[in-house]
């Protein structure tokens, strides 16, 4: 469900096949919404329906960077490809949909169509039938809001009650999407660790085992960077093969914070010691900007992180932008993005957001 009210207007403008109204209100938006996967995806879906293939393209794909196993988004891109004939490609997107979510109706059609229509010609006639668009994933849906129903209430709190007075150990209704998905089967559990080989960390099996399960209460409370360093131990360590594929199927599932939503903090002092530990983990550092670079396609800069008091640094970072930005190095600076490892003891940022505001 949609709840932001500029995304919330845009799909009901899109829902009345009002698409050049829709697209420009989120377009004006974009600085908003840098690093923002909801924004990216609901943009995407509306140039797709809309026939905007380029745009679609553009902002679906800009949407997988930010989450890569969302099933809506892999949908759209995976029309894309089947449209441009690329059968090879939209197949590998739709079997991996299918792996993530085996009962979606849309991919058993498209391996149907796939299976039949594989010649190029084929295809193409398929396509000039206008048939595509039974493939394209629906709108996202907004929030509607229900009022509660008094007596359904009434008989929840006396239930509650009645589980307290019980003795009744209270257990969390509400599980994040792709807990579940992550559980270690049997196997998993029973061989945790693999044996030989060269690895930064040397585990014993219950601590790869506590390792994943500390990762993922984290996740489950939304503490999604924390969890991203404990899988980054196990993804740098003996842990076994199954074990990190479980790992990187959780770090599927998290969110690119923003200013206001990052829980976990990391210091500069931190990620420098080990940077393989923090490998996409999210900071966000308060600074002065140096060595400004603008090319066409992005802007990159020295961050002195510290340095916005200009009375002590705690090291300097590169920057990389993939967005225009405006920045001048007088004013201090605030950076949101992603550690990128580069070797030993040296890492860059991949920025998601920026913020600069005159000094006090």
């Amino acid at each position: 469900m949609v709840h932001d009210p500029i995304l919330k207007k845009a799909i009901h403008l899109a829902k009345k096949e009002k698409y050049d109204e829709s697209i420009k209100l989120l377009e004006t938006e974009i600085f908003r919404y840098q690093d923002s996967y909801n924004y990216y995806h609901i943009l995407g879906q509306i140039c797709l329906h809309a026939g905007d293939f380029g745009g679609a393209f553009t902002y679906l794909n800009k949407a997988k960077n930010i989450k890569f196993q969302e099933p809506p988004t892999l949908l759209g891109l995976a029309a894309l490809f089947l449209r441009r004939g690329d059968t090879d490609r939209a197949l590998d997107i739709y079997l991996d949909v299918q792996d993530l979510d085996p009962n979606n109706k849309t991919v058993k059609q498209a391996l149907r169509v796939i299976q039949k229509y594989g010649g190029t010609d084929e295809l193409n006639a398929w396509l000039t039938q206008g048939k595509l668009e039974s493939l394209y994933p629906p709108l996202p849906q907004t929030a509607v809001s229900v009022k509660p129903l008094p007596i359904i209430i009434g008989i929840l709190i006396i239930a509650a009650a009645a589980g307290i007075i019980a003795g009744i150990k209270s257990v969390p209704v509400s599980r994040r999407g792709g807990l579940e998905t992550s559980v270690l089967e049997k196997a998993e559990r029973d061989n945790p660790v693999e044996t030989g080989g060269v690895y930064r960390y040397i585990y014993t099996g219950e601590q790869v085992l506590s390792l994943y399960e500390k990762a993922r209460d984290l996740f489950n409370k939304y503490h999604d960077e924390g969890a991203k360093r404990e899988l980054n131990r196990i993804l740098e360590s003996n842990a076994s093969s199954a074990v990190k594929n479980k790992a990187r199927l959780l770090r599927g599932y998290m969110q690119t914070p923003g200013f206001d939503t990052l829980k976990d903090h990391f210091t500069y002092a931190e990620v420098a010691a080990d940077p393989p530990l923090y490998r996409d983990c999210h900071v966000l550092w308060r600074g002065s900007a140096a060595n400004l670079r603008i090319d066409p396609d992005r802007v990159s800069f020295e961050l002195l992180v510290g340095y916005d008091t200009r009375t002590i640094m705690e090291g300097a970072v590169t920057v990389e932008l993939d967005f225009p930005a405006e920045i001048n190095t007088v004013e201090p600076l605030e950076v949101l993005g992603r550690i990128v490892p580069l070797g030993l003891n040296k890492f860059m940022i991949a920025g998601t957001g920026i913020h600069q505001s005159p000094r006090n």
